[in-house]
């Protein structure tokens, strides 16, 4: 099944990044936690080319710690990039430590010039939800689904750093399946573009794997449930969604557990791990181990 969403107004946003690059000392990457490869837009890297990055791993309250964790350090041992899991429980130490790697980063631009940087990332990863915590007030509008910033805003901290905030950009074909599935499940591709059935079985079959303890315990199940259609028939049969004869609707049992997912009412959850497990991967799937399901 192929996922694309590439809406007319993200061509200009991709005009727009290219133009501002060389402008900018350092690029702030927006990351979800709980998918930090499949978020990261291949074309922002191509745009950024050798400028120092900050991948900010946003929503980190909603990813399993460990996997984060393991994340961050995997994602600093790449050249120029520094990396940093951020809550918005504590803002303070957001704003304290990104203006901290700003300036180790861009050491260049001296005492008595600002930082630039360029905040970007996928759709609905929390880039505006990071550049109000910057400003410690609502200067950028948010939501809980994407598209939501659709212009560039610039904005000045009272650090001295000038902060542009870019439009969620996705690339025109995701190549990937299992990428695009990881996507759709956490909402970075808007409902309207995706099958919730397609998406639920992919989300039932990972959380199967490696998070069936907290499935079993969100929905209250005898047992682990042997299959992603088995899980979302429980699910269906608990939840309202039997319909006239007794027969599961799985559709709407695959749209409870994928706005359940988001969220997070399941638990920490991550939907994939850096490539530094002992186990076999998968090699269409390079991300989960070789026996997951959902690869």
């Amino acid at each position: 099944m192929s996922l694309q969403w590439y809406p007319g107004h993200m061509t200009k946003a991709r005009r727009e990044l290219v133009a501002l690059m060389p402008s900018q000392d350092v690029m702030i990457e927006v990351l979800d936690s709980r998918l930090p490869k499949a978020s990261s837009n291949p074309l922002v890297a191509e745009i950024r080319g050798d400028k120092p990055v900050i991948k900010v791993l946003t929503k980190s309250d909603l990813a399993d710690p460990i996997a984060t964790r393991a994340w961050v350090t995997y994602l600093e041992g790449e050249p120029g990039v520094k990396a940093f899991a951020a809550t918005t429980e504590r803002p303070q130490v957001t704003r304290k430590r990104i203006a901290e790697l700003c300036k180790d980063l861009a050491q260049h631009r001296g005492a008595d010039k600002p930082v630039r940087a360029l905040i970007a990332g996928v759709p609905n990863v929390g880039k505006s939800t990071l550049v109000n915590t910057l400003m410690n007030r609502l200067v950028a509008k948010v939501g809980d689904k994407p598209a939501v910033t659709k212009d560039q805003q610039l904005v000045h901290l009272a650090n001295g750093m000038v902060l542009t905030d870019s439009p969620g950009l996705m690339w025109p074909k995701i190549e990937h399946e299992p990428r695009a599935f990881r996507l759709a499940f956490a909402g970075s591709i808007p409902d309207t573009a995706i099958d919730y059935l397609t998406i639920g079985l992919f989300g039932a079959a990972h959380l199967l794997a490696h998070y069936a303890a907290l499935v079993v315990g969100r929905y209250k199940l005898p047992a682990v449930p042997p299959s992603a259609e088995a899980l979302l028939t429980e699910i269906g049969r608990r939840r309202g969604g039997l319909r006239k004869g007794g027969q599961v609707d799985l559709h709407k049992a695959a749209e409870l557990l994928v706005h359940e997912f988001r969220a997070g009412v399941l638990g920490p959850i991550s939907l994939e791990f850096p490539p530094v497990d002992t186990r076999p991967l998968d090699p269409v799937d390079p991300l989960v181990p070789a026996s997951d399901p959902a690869a």
